[in-house]
This record gives structure tokens, C-alpha cells and sequence, in this order.
């Protein structure tokens, strides 16, 4: 069976990759789960426009991912989340919300895979997340949250 990844499968390969695979294993767990898709010549079109989106926005090597670090730590990201009056929130702050902030503090669009949480953020106040932007090369980003 001919599928094109949607998501990084390991041992397989990475998004937009054409692989072949046994019918069961397609069809049973990768289409299911979202992690692939079935190949046509339609979608591999598809698949090719959001290849070429993703590299005109991902990071290109070390010196533009230093570039960034520097844009990010130098941000002030402020997130308004729903908490009750003791500054406990209602749920945690996820790395899609990290990313969303970082956005609408004028900061640089960042992939929310790229953002790591080491302790889920449960309180308002103000927190460090952590944004790998590189394999050499990690920023920190004081995000400060606040009720709403």
C-alpha cells in the first residue's frame, strides 16, 4: 500500500514522505491514527504545495535560528488564560497557546512541536518555556500569564 506521511512515524519516515507499506499496517493503524494518508497523484500535489510552505518558514540553519533566539528572548509574551481567584487555571497551557502568544507579542511564528513545557503551567505568574529552534541551539521565553 503507497501512503503519504502527515505526521513523523518513527522508523518510517517524516511528513510528506511517500512510503510503502503492508496493507494492514496502512490501514489498520497509520490512515486511522492520522498519520498518513493514501497516495494519489492529487494529494501528492497537495502534500508538495504544504513542503514548500513549511521550508519557506522553517529555520535555515544555525546563524538564522541564533537570529530568532535573540528576537524571542528579547519579547515580553504575555497569555490571558481563564482562572479562578486563587490564580489556579482552568486546565494548563498547552505549546499551542505558547505559540499563539509568542505571535501576538510580535515575536516570530513558531512551531508549538518546537516548544517544551517542562512543568505543566497550572498557575497564573510568570513561567519559562523553553523553544528548540535548532539542534545547537534553544531559546527561553519568559511567558507571564495572566487571568482574563
Amino acid at each position: 500500500m503507497k501512503l503519504i506521511l502527515t505526521q513523523e512515524v518513527e522508523g518510517l519516515g517524516a511528513p510528506g514522505e511517500i512510503v510503502e507499506v503492508k496493507d494492514g499496517y496502512g490501514r489498520n493503524y497509520l490512515v486511522p491514527r492520522g498519520l498518513a494518508i493514501r497516495w494519489t497523484k492529487g494529494a501528492e500535489k497537495q502534500i508538495q504545495t504544504i513542503k514548500r510552505a513549511r521550508d519557506a518558514r522553517a529555520i535555515k540553519g544555525k546563524e538564522h535560528a541564533s537570529e530568532v533566539k535573540n528576537q524571542l528572548e528579547g519579547l515580553a509574551v504575555k497569555l490571558d488564560v481563564k482562572a479562578g481567584g486563587t490564580g489556579r487555571l482552568f486546565g494548563a497551557v498547552t505549546p499551542a497557546d505558547v505559540a499563539g502568544a509568542i505571535k501576538s507579542a510580535g515575536g516570530p511564528l513558531v512551531e508549538k512541536r518546537a516548544i517544551e513545557i517542562a512543568t505543566p503551567i497550572k498557575t497564573t505568574g510568570k513561567h519559562e518555556v523553553s523553544v528548540q529552534l535548532h539542534p545547537e541551539v534553544a531559546a527561553t521565553v519568559n511567558l507571564e500569564v495572566v487571568a482574563g
